[in-house]
């Protein structure tokens, strides 16, 4: 939750949180590879892109890969819908100031800092896309980039990504067991 809906000794807690995340991120923000880098895992994570375009790639080897891409498409609008459009409108939490010129361009959401959506979207993406498949590492990892990057360019707070993040494991979990992956035919 956001510190301003939480006890004090809780609140100060997050905002020191916050505070301790985003001083470690100072030391590399500025360096060309990853300003480079995590500007675009924010942009590709922007509407779920990245994970859309792997479910598409992985669409493409055979039928049954079809089907689980439209699965993950339609789950992935359900948990925007979700996380966007309901969850956010519960809390008003400010986005972090960033009073100094961007390495790149970033698209600045107007909605509610609280909870991520990038980062509930990758993990219920991860969480999906990793059933029963051994690149779920992979998937993970990747979802960790676009969830982290989100407090490196200084669009949400530390504790957004962590939220996000408990969100879209709980999402993906029940969007299994709502929608399950169908047996692999062979």
């Amino acid at each position: 939750m956001p510190p301003s809906l939480l006890p004090a000794d809780l609140a100060r807690r997050v905002r020191a949180f916050d505070d301790r995340v985003d001083a470690l991120l100072d030391r590399v923000r500025g360096h060309p590879v990853a300003d480079r880098a995590l500007y675009a895992a924010s942009e590709l994570g922007d509407f779920s892109l990245v994970w859309h375009l792997v479910g598409a790639a992985r669409g493409l080897t055979s039928d049954q890969r079809a089907d689980e891409a439209i699965r993950l498409s339609v789950l992935l609008a359900g948990e925007s819908v979700l996380v966007n459009g309901i969850i956010k409108s519960f809390f008003r939490r400010r986005r972090p100031v960033w009073d100094q010129p961007r390495a790149y361009r970033i698209r600045k959401p107007r909605s509610s800092s609280f909870p991520s959506g990038h980062a509930s979207a990758a993990f219920t993406a991860a969480t999906i896309l990793g059933e029963r498949d051994p690149l779920w590492p992979l998937y993970y990892a990747a979802a960790a980039v676009v969830a982290t990057s989100r407090v490196y360019v200084k669009i949400h707070h530390a504790s957004d990504v962590v939220a996000g993040v408990a969100t879209g494991l709980v999402l993906g979990r029940v969007a299994r067991r709502i929608w399950p992956k169908p047996d692999i035919r062979r």
